[in-house]
């Protein structure tokens, strides 16, 4: 009877002695629950990378060029930034809304041809502690960047200068501008978090995992493009300052910009000014279609030696 009783109730038996009788019984142990990682498989990403050349150096004149890169799968993360359910600016989470089905298409494709694929919905990570996506990145193990991670990365005047359009107020379009207060509560529920995905918003997890799985290229999508995608402890500027190839996916992200603001131009083109300031002095840009494919027969198991 008792041990149909420990049995019924869940706690795991250890047999000290195969005897008739002499059974020992330990109640539930904590235990650390081992999250596998994702499989290496073969497979190239073609991507056609977009950036800007100042020609000649120093005149001011900037050049659209066209590279096409081959990107191992395996060795490729998507970084989902703050992909939020709603916003203070209602007219920034209706862009988020629209923007989600094209970019969940892109990762379930991305994700089934061997990237890796890790939402970062900053300030809202806790809600998933329970997820086994959210402990894969925690039991990742640490590795000490060469250089310091920054909690936020400023405009760089080494590198850069100041963005294209008006950031020094709240930059909503909204016709009436409400208040400037979290209306989040988690990741947009249109964007599937798969079994092999990871979850995190913290710098160091993210940078400790992509070392430990040998990460080298970062795609970074979301919102938005001239403050979080570019500023986070995850974001380009980060990633490109730790060695990390980068780009950003032009056609899956959005800025926070009023055309009432700084250059006074609509939207879209706001938006798009943001992406070209990106290719021009942090990395190349791709389209989100460059990632739903990978190199014929790049795929195929290697031929047996």
């Amino acid at each position: 009877m008792r041990l149909a009783m420990l049995i019924a109730a869940g706690v795991g038996l250890v047999v000290l002695q195969d005897l008739p009788g002499n059974l020992a019984f330990a109640a539930d142990a904590p235990t650390v629950e081992t999250i596998v990682n994702k499989p290496k498989v073969p497979g190239k990403f073609v991507l056609h990378q977009r950036a800007r050349v100042e020609m000649p150096a120093g005149s001011g004149q900037w050049t659209e060029s066209i590279q096409e890169v081959h990107w191992n799968a395996c060795e490729t993360v998507i970084i989902v930034c703050d992909m939020w359910d709603d916003h203070y600016c209602k007219s920034a989470a209706e862009r988020v809304a629209d923007m989600v089905p094209r970019m969940n298409s892109v990762l379930t494709a991305a994700r089934n041809h061997g990237a890796t694929v890790i939402h970062a919905p900053s300030g809202v990570t806790y809600l998933y502690a329970d997820m086994p996506q959210r402990k894969r990145l925690q039991q990742a193990r640490k590795v000490k960047p060469e250089l310091p991670l920054e909690p936020w990365c400023h405009v760089d005047p080494k590198r850069e200068p100041e963005l294209p359009v008006d950031v020094s107020r709240q930059s909503c379009d909204d016709p009436t501008v409400g208040a400037y207060v979290q209306k989040f509560t988690r990741q947009h529920p249109g964007l599937t978090i798969s079994g092999w995905d990871g979850i995190s918003d913290n710098g160091d997890e993210i940078y400790s995992y992509l070392k430990q799985e040998g990460l080298k290229n970062v795609v970074l999508m979301g919102v938005h493009t001239n403050m979080c995608v570019l500023g986070r402890p995850f974001g380009i500027r980060q990633m490109v300052k730790q060695g990390f190839q980068v780009v950003l996916t032009r056609d899956l992200t959005d800025a926070m910009y009023d055309p009432r603001e700084r250059p006074y131009v609509s939207h879209s083109r706001g938006t798009e000014l943001v992406v070209e300031h990106i290719e021009k002095f942090w990395c190349p840009s791709i389209m989100g279609r460059d990632l739903s494919t990978v190199l014929a027969g790049s795929a195929d198991p290697s031929p047996a030696p």
